[in-house]
């Protein structure tokens, strides 16, 4: 596994983030709320202990397991309009070190095409290259994940593999559904069901990701998040999808859906990520789109 390291601390950066689903949510929301729906287990359903257990060690499984190739998606829906952002990439879990590349469908940031985004993601920090919002094209944003308000389990267009895998420590009535085969390769996966709570997930996390589901946990008026998972025989996460629902502040109940899903594949892959250096970091602002 090769892994390059610069930088790590990035720079002092007064950015407003005003990018990717931030954007496109704000036509749709004033205010964050993850609620759970109709696809989550029943309340007051008693939790499998083997499938609670299997749930909770994936963060651990997928650190032990070094790397992976990932794809993410994001599908958000607001008042009939679906939009969904792609991403593929890299990470290494030992290192806690990934990169993404995502791309957004046209129209969805008001033009025809959108030049795709290079994120790198660390610990506390995502990085993102985008040639919009005035960043020149040859700097990088750094955005502190502990300062956002969801944590940056949305924000950047994809819920990174190792957020995705430690909110599922806050698992609770969790269901085994059975076995599938996995897209792509065919591996056997068990398929798991149920509702993590954003708050739990925190207080278990793991030191790198307490501080950002911690903001998350503060940041949503309802922390419960309803989840499906699949592991494999060795008990990796091989797929996962958390449904958001962001509240629009109306009282009216309605709002954004956000349905993120991430697939790993490829284990042991080498994963070469570069950290920038402060001197290519943008300490410019970002205009913010209100809503």
């Amino acid at each position: 596994m090769v892994v390059q390291r610069h930088g790590r601390k990035g720079g002092a950066v007064a950015v407003a983030v005003g990018s990717l689903v931030v954007g496109l949510l704000a036509t749709g929301c004033s205010g964050i709320g993850a609620v759970a729906d109709d696809r989550r287990a029943a309340d007051g359903a008693v939790d499998d202990a083997a499938a609670a257990a299997a749930v909770h060690r994936a963060a651990d499984v997928l650190a032990r397991s070094g790397s992976s190739r990932a794809r993410t998606s994001m599908e958000t829906a607001t008042g009939g309009t679906r939009v969904t952002i792609r991403g593929k990439g890299a990470f290494d879990y030992r290192e806690r070190l990934g990169r993404l590349r995502v791309v957004l469908p046209k129209d969805a940031a008001g033009a025809e095409e959108h030049q795709p985004v290079t994120e790198l993601l660390g610990p506390g920090a995502l990085y993102m290259k985008d040639r919009g919002a005035g960043v020149p094209a040859d700097k990088w944003v750094r955005v502190d994940t502990t300062g956002l308000a969801d944590g940056n389990l949305v924000t950047g267009g994809a819920t990174d593999p190792l957020s995705a895998a430690e909110l599922l420590r806050g698992a609770r009535r969790v269901t085994y559904v059975g076995e599938e085969r996995a897209h792509g390769d065919g591996a056997t996966v068990r398929h798991y069901r149920g509702t993590t709570d954003i708050a739990r997930a925190a207080r278990s996390a793991s030191p790198h990701a307490r501080g950002a589901l911690a903001a998350a946990a503060r940041g949503f008026s309802e922390t419960a998040v309803p989840f499906d998972a699949y592991l494999d025989e060795q008990g990796r996460l091989r797929k996962v999808r958390h449904r958001f629902n962001f509240s629009n502040g109306s009282g009216s109940g309605t709002g954004t859906e956000v349905v993120s899903t991430t697939v790993l594949y490829a284990f042991g892959a080498v994963v070469d990520v570069e950290l920038p250096e402060e001197r290519d970091i943008y300490a410019g602002k970002i205009a913010v789109p209100q809503a």
